[in-house]
């Protein structure tokens, strides 16, 4: 699956949550980018293969999170562009406030 493939799942799976879709038809449509098979040398010790895994992840993973950044990033632009109030950078850090007190 190419990164342009793999982008489009991560924004059709944010369509797909804002559209009332349930969780678990956005999991199996993101879980279509994950491998399931994965490549390693026969003679590795488990660091190896641990490091043959990760590098197998590691592209589509990547490409998953470029398409929610790349997401977020268009609709936050668009509604900067509102001159809302509050803007984008006051709801995130709204969100990263809470976040730190539901932690304690």
């Amino acid at each position: 699956m190419t990164e342009n493939e793999i982008q489009l799942k991560a924004i059709a799976a944010l369509t797909a949550l804002r559209g009332g879709v349930g969780a678990g038809y956005v999991s199996d449509l993101l879980g279509e980018v994950i491998p399931t098979h994965f490549l390693v040398p026969d003679t590795a010790d488990p660091t190896e293969v641990g490091l043959a895994v990760l590098n197998q992840l590691s592209e589509p993973l990547s490409a998953l999170i470029n398409g929610f950044v790349l997401a977020f990033e268009t609709v936050a632009d668009a509604y900067d562009r509102t001159a809302p109030e509050p803007p984008t950078d006051a709801i995130l850090q709204a969100l990263a406030l809470n976040i730190a007190r539901d932690a304690d």
